[in-house]
């Protein structure tokens, strides 16, 4: 008897399940996946029991004819591709002709759909077992049904590794919140048992799809979110990325579409880190929802069986383009944009639950107070009240001080909802008016209270004039007096060989002296206390992964950035009003002042509004 023999259909759709139906939730975006092909513009999805006992989704899309059902839920049965030249080149989110089969085998389906051209609609069902579909007539509009019943029913095994009935909901609601952030263009509605959980008709325009992009993602990530559009080299990509103040403790608000399908891509995620690397704090996560249009021959998304992943034909290309599209995007972000879109952090948000304004103790406040004239710093016990006057004067001091900006200019960079024409004059982040215990400046803007860390925001200043100081000139390289040699990998010492040219430029020159061995003669000047031999092999991991690598960028960051640390204004350092305003004006003209080297922010507005809910006033 033969060892080899060919499995029975029901095994091969069981396993082809395994890959396909991991959870009610893998059901649930196949069925979305199928009828976003089919052209549908609403689609109703309801469940039961967390998936397990009901998965109904309907749909308006263009249907399938009588005589396609039963092929419908056979194995490898398609309507999207036909050669091997459409498989390279698919533009719909599914096409591998599995889903439905291997959803009939391990669960009680019926599929019900009407042609847009036929009088009558039929249906077809399947009952967990290879079987000659019977084909029915049915009532049915124009669209498709599918009704998927008591899933796992004939693999009890399956069951056991599903969770609660909220955690497995919770999991479908995640994958049709991602579809209705793909289309705009589609209504949704989602029921569980019985209940409306998603109602959301479809967004044209931008205002709709913003509109979409609060309900399903909440209305403080679109608060703290900027809109960034960019199209070079074939590629576009646009979408709402979370300034980094708005970051995350996981990464549970992070959306990412190739040509309307969401992934999951190394590459992808390592641009969107490498363009928070210097404004987001240890440990956190940036927020975003990116969308990426390019040629579908240059994407491979045939890799996976969830299709979750994708190959792009050029890596670096897209790599970069991501990278720089974002990293330019949150550099010229200035504190005039953070204002006209949001008031900034509340004071009142971060107060404990079981304290209230009122609770609060009213022990005098310790501000240093100093004149533009030099006089000593006088402390005393009761903020100083800046009136008219005094505003009038410093934005005479700050006209002073910078002749080279206009009263016309400084106005075209305030805020357009200020409440009066003097107020008009101010500059963003207004003027200062007193110094808190040494640490913080004070200052006063058409919208209410600014608080500033000034060690943290000049800190930020001088990294920055650092950066453009270093990267303004050639890289400084250190000849190394006794050439130090390394022995690696014969890959390792391929790629060192084949990007000898790329290594030179970051200040690296390495020579190939062996099959595995490699010589290094020059290393850049300002890394000469690091690790060299871990260095080059950090960079040649970088390169054998990403074809190119950032190391010896990040570490001469991160010595420009301590260098800045040592080099700022410190704690406990009385400044004049007139260096208090140097460094607010500063602030606004820099590239990502928002947050210093280590991600924490360096400023934040108080509102007047959420200063007169701190006093209780108006009640």
């Amino acid at each position: 008897m033969s060892r080899i023999h060919v499995l029975s259909p029901q095994l091969a759709n069981q396993i082809a399940a395994g890959e396909v139906v991991e959870r009610p939730s893998s059901v649930v975006k196949e069925l979305l996946e199928n009828a976003l092909d089919a052209g549908a513009r609403r689609i109703e999805l309801d469940i039961e029991g967390g998936g397990l006992k009901l998965i109904r989704l309907s749909d308006d899309g263009s249907g399938i004819a009588r005589d396609d059902l039963p092929l419908s839920l056979s194995r490898h049965a398609t309507s999207k591709i036909q050669s091997l030249d459409d498989l390279e080149a698919v533009a719909t989110l599914g096409f591998r002709g599995e889903a439905l089969a291997s959803i009939s085998s391990v669960s009680r389906l019926v599929l019900t759909s009407r042609e847009i051209s036929a009088d009558t609609a039929f249906k077809v069902s399947a009952e967990g077992r290879d079987m000659l579909p019977a084909v029915a007539p049915a009532a049915h509009p124009v669209g498709t049904s599918v009704e998927v019943r008591d899933l796992f029913f004939n693999t009890p095994a399956r069951r056991k590794f599903l969770r609660t009935e909220k955690t497995e909901f919770a999991h479908i609601e995640e994958v049709v919140k991602r579809q209705a952030l793909s289309r705009f263009d589609v209504g949704f509605v989602l029921r569980h048992n019985q209940r409306v959980v998603h109602q959301l008709p479809p967004a044209v325009s931008p205002v709709e799809q913003e509109r979409r992009i609060g309900q399903l993602c909440g209305a403080q990530f679109m608060q703290n979110a900027i809109l960034i559009e960019h199209e070079a080299s074939g590629l576009k990509l646009h979408g709402w990325v979370a300034l980094p103040a708005f970051s995350r403790s996981q990464a549970d608000l992070q959306y990412f579409f190739v040509n309307q399908r969401v992934i999951r891509d190394k590459l992808v995620a390592h641009a969107i880190k490498q363009a928070y690397r210097d404004v987001l704090y240890h440990g956190r996560h940036p927020a975003f929802v990116l969308y990426l249009a390019l040629d579908p021959g240059v994407v491979d998304v045939n890799v996976h069986p969830t299709k979750h992943e994708v190959r792009f034909r050029d890596g670096r290309l897209v790599h970069d383009f991501i990278f720089r599209s974002l990293h330019r995007a949150l550099a010229e972000v200035r504190p005039q944009d953070t204002l006209s879109g949001s008031t900034g952090a509340s004071l009142v948000a971060s107060t404990d639950a079981g304290s209230t304004p009122a609770a609060m103790a009213q022990s005098p406040l310790q501000l240093s107070v100093a004149t533009d004239t030099g006089e000593p710093f006088r402390t005393l016990g009761l903020p100083v009240t800046p009136s008219a006057g005094m505003i009038r004067d410093q934005i005479r001091g700050y006209g002073a001080l910078h002749p080279e900006v206009t009263a016309a200019s400084v106005a075209s960079r305030a805020p357009q909802d200020q409440p009066s024409a003097e107020e008009s004059e101010m500059p963003p982040l207004g003027f200062a008016i007193a110094q808190l215990h040494g640490i913080y400046v004070l200052a006063q803007n058409s919208l209410g209270l600014v608080l500033v860390d000034m060690h943290a925001a000049h800190e930020r200043i001088t990294y920055e004039r650092l950066k453009k100081a270093y990267y303004a000139r050639a890289m400084s390289v250190q000849p190394l007096l006794v050439p130090l040699s390394l022995t690696v990998s014969a890959r390792e010492a391929a790629l060192a060989e084949e990007h000898n040219e790329a290594l030179t430029t970051l200040g690296l020159l390495v020579e190939r002296i062996g099959p595995e061995l490699l010589l290094i003669r020059q290393i850049p000047a300002m890394l000469s206390q690091s690790d060299v031999a871990k260095l080059v092999r950090d960079v040649l991991a970088d390169l054998f992964v990403l074809g190119s690598s950032d190391r010896l960028e990040a570490r001469v960051n991160e010595l420009l950035a301590t260098m800045a640390c040592h080099g700022s204004v410190r704690a406990n350092r009385q400044l004049t009003l007139a260096e208090m305003n140097r460094l607010l004006r500063d602030m606004e003209v820099t590239e990502r002042s928002g947050q210093c080297n280590h991600g924490r922010p360096t400023w934040t507005q108080l509102s007047m509004a959420e200063l007169d809910k701190l006093f209780l006033r108006g009640r």
